[in-house]
């Protein structure tokens, strides 16, 4: 490249900067060509010896027109000709120098206003020459006027405000930034940018100026910065950076401008406010996800599942002993004995060993934190907890141990409170997770604990109920004779899960006199106690009827006036009687599914009886159906919970049983599984009862 080509290379010996050292020439500044100063050389009598060309630009006069001539006639209006020719005298007789606004005559005849210097110079022959520098008086007042602006600005802006170089180097730094930094301005100049901001999340800001650098766009709030500096190393503030290029008039780039503000509040406000929309989401999740079931662990494990890892990362959660066991009772000033119910870790770690297994049982002495928060039924905040600290969350010494080791540094307690009974505390803890605790994660936890109580006490009285009313129903189901002549027999019972209650069904073997066997499936229509109740009462008088020798038809007659009876109840029924001496069973149904008939070398299925109406309808009579069976023949009677569901129809779940059922290699065991596994779920909202008699 040449000379000519390269703006940073000067052209050799042209100009005042040749002759000057390698390395120290720069080009001329933009300022100058901005201000367009005019020199004109004025010799002892008054005529114009030099002429530069930004004088032709200001006064409008060529070199050829305005060298020679007298500089009074040709630059001033007549009305200043003695000031003016007064103060030229001055200048050459004391060697002051002159200068002010001064109105001077352009070409066109107009004045011009131009701020003027005038200075007595001296050659080397001793001859006195005065030189005039002039400017435009408008160009100079506003570039006055704007730099008066800017240096204020700059200096009382609360706008950090930094210049750096080409290399990123400070030229120039505000006292806004001086403050923000907390580093004095001169410690600033000439040290580069990462020298002054060191911390490895400034590498944005400099790659930023970088890239302004290069291609001249701006950055306006586009990179906003969180830290401490050593002016205020203990509150965390936030800044928000812009880069803009700097370039002369000439297109010259300069370097780069730096302006930060301090968004702390913004960036606080922002922060509190993704808080808060973050925490009333876990609120709503919470409110989703908590108490699906009517199951005191599950609700337990819906809890900590919440609160982890959104809100921890371990969390517990433990009830009294004594709120699932009515017969235990709590000592007032003794250790607390809790169930463990649930633990949840957002990572693996050794809290988790720390903290009770789920379904044991524990005891906390007086002096831990659980039972003070179950004692007094106050939430429990220790923000930043000390081996002290840990000795009192923990149950014993090794667990504060494991605890020390899993880093955990914050922890909280909130009581499990519903209906005013404390059932036990909701535990959680951070290790991982840099910040403590505080009172809006308290009150958030509380929340969630609160709501949680709820449906762990709505649980436990549930299940109380339900097992009182399952113990009831199995204490009336009976127990198989150890024979029965030609029959061998299987059965099953299996309360409802998903229900709120147990419900009525019920099945019966009954011996009969001449070797005869009575098998009833029933069910009574609702749930709860009085359901079992009512199943109870059916069953005994199956069991009188049974023995006064009546036919399954008489049987569901006498069924049937006494279900009217029974407010409110009505029931279903299938009643059969097999004589093993002449291979016949005889059945009757009173608003029953049909039976399923399994037949050696054929494929199952249903009996075509008379359906009947439900007990305790009353007024329509029952049929007698009778049906021969051969050795190895199955009947199969169930209630409707085995086949019924929301998702399918009837038909189609009694055509999936006749398939199940077309397995004649498998034992009456076996066969009652397999019924139960592939036709039962979990959710499924009725209980059943099943009996499969088999003919030897």
């Amino acid at each position: 490249m040449s000379a000519a080509e390269d703006p940073g290379t000067p052209p050799a010996g042209d100009g005042p900067e040749a002759g000057l050292p390698e390395g120290r020439w720069s080009p001329p500044s933009g300022l100058m060509d901005l201000l367009g100063v005019a020199a004109v050389l004025v010799d002892a009598d008054g005529r114009i010896a030099l002429w530069s060309p930004q004088a032709e630009d200001l006064y409008g006069y060529t070199a050829e027109e305005a060298l020679g001539k007298y500089a009074a006639p040709l630059l001033v209006h007549e009305e200043h000709w003695d000031l003016v020719l007064k103060k030229f005298a001055e200048v050459m007789e004391t060697g002051g120098s002159w200068g002010g606004t001064f109105p001077v005559r352009h070409k066109d005849g107009t004045a011009r206003m131009v701020e003027l210097r005038n200075m007595r110079l001296l050659d080397d022959r001793g001859d006195f020459y005065a030189l005039g520098l002039a400017t435009d008086s408008p160009t100079l007042r506003e570039l006055e006027r704007d730099v008066a602006l800017s240096t204020r600005l700059i200096s009382q802006s609360p706008i950090g405000l930094a210049i750096l170089d080409t290399e990123l180097r400070y030229v120039a730094v505000n006292p806004a930034l001086e403050r923000m930094h907390g580093v004095p301005a001169e410690e600033h100049l000439g040290r580069h940018y990462r020298e002054i901001m060191t911390a490895p999340k400034f590498e944005v800001p400099e790659t930023a100026m970088r890239q302004v650098l290069a291609t001249g766009t701006p950055m306006v709030d586009q990179t906003t910065i969180v830290g401490h500096t050593p002016a205020d190393p203990g509150r965390l503030h936030a800044w928000s950076i812009s880069l803009y290029r700097l370039d002369d008039p000439q297109g010259r780039v300069l370097g780069v401008a730096d302006l930060v503000v301090d968004v702390t509040d913004r960036y606080q406000a922002a922060m509190e406010a993704t808080e808060a929309r973050r925490r009333l989401a876990l609120i709503a999740d919470g409110t989703a996800r908590i108490g699906t079931t009517l199951e005191v662990r599950q609700t337990a494990r819906e809890l900590a599942e919440v609160t982890v890892p959104e809100l921890a990362d371990v969390a517990t959660v433990d009830v009294l002993d004594s709120v699932l066991d009515e017969h235990r009772h709590d000592a007032a000033d003794g250790p607390a004995l809790f169930r463990a119910l649930a633990v949840k870790a957002a990572y693996p770690t050794e809290a988790v060993q720390a903290a009770d297994p789920p379904g044991q049982t524990v005891a906390y002495a007086p002096d831990r934190l659980a039972t003070q928060c179950v004692r007094t039924g106050r939430p429990i905040l220790v923000p930043r907890t000390d081996d002290r600290d840990l000795a009192r969350i923990a149950r014993d010494a090794p667990s504060a141990a494991r605890l020390a080791r899993a880093g955990v540094h914050s922890y909280l307690l909130a009581p499990l409170t519903a209906r005013g009974q404390i059932l036990g505390f909701l535990g959680m803890s951070r290790a991982r997770t840099p910040q403590p605790f505080d009172e809006d994660d308290l009150a958030l936890a509380g929340e969630l604990a609160a709501r949680a109580a709820v449906c762990i006490d709505n649980a436990r009285s549930h299940q109380s109920v339900r097992n009182a009313a399952e113990t009831l129903q199995r204490s009336l189901l009976p127990d198989h004779p150890p024979q029965l002549p030609g029959l061998q027999i299987a059965s099953r019972y299996r309360p409802a899960q998903a229900t709120y209650e147990i419900g009525g069904d019920w099945y019966d073997v009954l011996p009969l006199d001449d070797d005869r066997t009575a098998l009833v499936v029933g069910d009574v229509m609702g749930s709860g106690i009085d359901a079992a109740a009512t199943m109870g009462r059916l069953r005994t008088a199956t069991s009188a009827f049974a023995d006064l020798d009546l036919d399954p038809a008489q049987v569901l007659t006498h069924l049937d006036k006494i279900t009217s009876a029974l407010e409110h109840y009505i029931a279903t029924c299938v009643y059969a009687i097999y004589d093993p001496h002449g291979a016949a069973c005889h059945l009757a149904t009173a608003g029953h599914l049909p039976p399923v008939l399994v037949r050696r070398g054929r494929h199952p299925a249903f009996l075509d009886l008379p359906t009947g109406t439900p007990l305790g309808v009353g007024g329509v009579p029952f049929e007698t159906t009778t049906v021969h069976l051969a050795p190895g023949d199955q009947l199969v009677l169930y209630t409707d919970g085995l086949v019924e569901t929301r998702h399918h129809s009837l038909d189609e779940r009694l055509e999936t049983l006749l398939h199940l059922l077309d397995a004649p290699d498998r034992s009456l065991e076996e066969t009652c599984d397999r019924l139960l596994r592939e036709l039962r779920r979990p959710e499924d909202p009725d209980d059943v009862a099943l009996l499969i008699a088999s003919c030897v």
